[in-house]
C-alpha cells in the first residue's frame, strides 16, 4: 500500500521528530554541547541546533543532507543505523 504525499510528508515530519530526539539523547550521552558537536562535524551551530529541534523553518521539517548525518554520526560515535529511527519512512510515493 502507498501513502499519499500528504501521507508521506507526515511520515517524514514523525520521523525527523525521532531523529531530533535521537540526536539529542546521544549528544548528552557523550557529554558534548551543540557546539562542540557542530564543529567537530563541521557545521554551524545553528545547522545542527535545527536538526536538534526538527525544523528547518518554522513548521517545516528539517531534511539533513547525508553528508551531515554521517558525520554527526562519527562525531557521536555511533553507526549510522544506530542514529537514525526505525522504522524509516516510506518514501517512494514522493
Amino acid at each position: 500500500m502507498t501513502a499519499s504525499a500528504g501521507g508521506a510528508d507526515a511520515e517524514w515530519q514523525d520521523f525527523v521528530l525521532k531523529l531530533s530526539v535521537q540526536l539529542r539523547r546521544l549528544r548528552l550521552e557523550v557529554g558534548l554541547s551543540q557546539e562542540e558537536v557542530a564543529h567537530r562535524a563541521g557545521l554551524s551551530r545553528f545547522i545542527y541546533r535545527q536538526y536538534e529541534s526538527g525544523e528547518s523553518r518554522r513548521g517545516t521539517a528539517a531534511n539533513p543532507a547525508l553528508r551531515s548525518v554521517l558525520a554527526i554520526a562519527q562525531v557521536l560515535q555511533v553507526p549510522i543505523e544506530d542514529l537514525l529511527p526505525k522504522p524509516v519512512p516510506d518514501l517512494r510515493t514522493r
